[in-house]
């Protein structure tokens, strides 16, 4: 019991658990979409696609989570439009951009007198440096994201699977899919701070894709992978703390980690009623 009481008795430690589920919980909704509708690449694009926009901000002094909201928002468009007016498939449109974004960011944040540090912070978070505004954010954030989950649930069904069906009831799929884009850039942006824009695609993907393994509806997988995902925050941590590995990275790789263990159990149950 001592090996928990004492990694969590810092302030610093509790606000890194509650800023670590609050992510999980936007990532969560939002995840299952991604996982659903095969957005994977367009998740870890737009994941480092926030990168100029946070360099920007460490750059000039205002707050990053503006500074990635707006980098997220023009990586969307710039998708969207690069897809429409040329032939191109739109992952080649996604892969371009990815690396274009990645590379403005760095370049941006090598203009910067702390150019390690804030390179490391950027892409593996700070999940021990969270304040009690950022948790608030995240909050706010959270809450935004659930609340238009329930409201626009039935449009991301039909979406998710039979877009045309969905166009045919009326339901405006191209607004489906910018309200899906902008709660996802949400997602992200409020995430990034623990984990960092290049893990915070395993907090996406993996929880939801591990969840899927174990329930088909839709509403438990999003519940499943929100427990699933506060798991890994909660062990990451411990973890974290008691052998001084990077916090972010150790979320991370536990939320693969039971993807794998989940999939290895469930390949081993089917064989195991196959052979019988």
């Amino acid at each position: 019991m001592d090996f928990v009481t004492d990694a969590f008795a810092p302030v610093f430690m509790q606000r890194a658990l509650l800023g670590g589920v609050l992510a999980v919980v936007a990532t969560s909704l939002v995840g299952t979409w991604v996982v659903l509708r095969g957005l994977a690449f367009l998740g870890d694009a737009l994941a480092h696609g926030i990168i100029p926009g946070v360099a920007l901000a460490l750059l000039f002094g205002f707050n990053p989570l503006v500074g990635a909201f707006v980098a997220a928002v023009v990586m969307s468009g710039l998708v969207t439009f690069v897809s429409n007016r040329t032939v191109m498939r739109d992952d080649t449109a996604i892969g371009l951009l990815f690396v274009g974004m990645l590379s403005l960011g760095v370049v941006i944040v090598s203009r910067a007198g702390s150019f390690a540090t804030d390179v490391t912070t950027i892409l593996f978070g700070d999940a021990l440096g969270i304040s009690a505004s950022d948790v608030r954010n995240q909050f706010i954030a959270a809450a935004f994201v659930a609340i238009c989950t329930v409201l626009l649930y039935r449009p991301f069904i039909a979406l998710t699977f039979n877009e045309v069906k969905a166009q045919t009831l009326g339901m405006r799929p191209k607004w489906a899919q910018a309200a899906l884009m902008t709660l996802l850039a949400i997602s992200i942006v409020v995430s990034f701070q623990t984990i960092g824009t290049l893990l915070v695609f395993g907090l996406i993907v993996a929880p939801p894709a591990t969840a899927a393994l174990l329930v088909s509806r839709v509403a438990m997988i999003m519940v499943v992978s929100m427990f699933l995902g506060a798991l890994a925050v909660f062990v990451g941590l411990l973890v974290s703390f008691h052998y001084g590995t990077a916090g972010g990275a150790t979320i991370a790789g536990l939320c693969v980690f039971q993807f794998f263990l989940v999939l290895a159990a469930t390949t081993a149950k089917s064989a195991y009623r196959t052979s019988r």
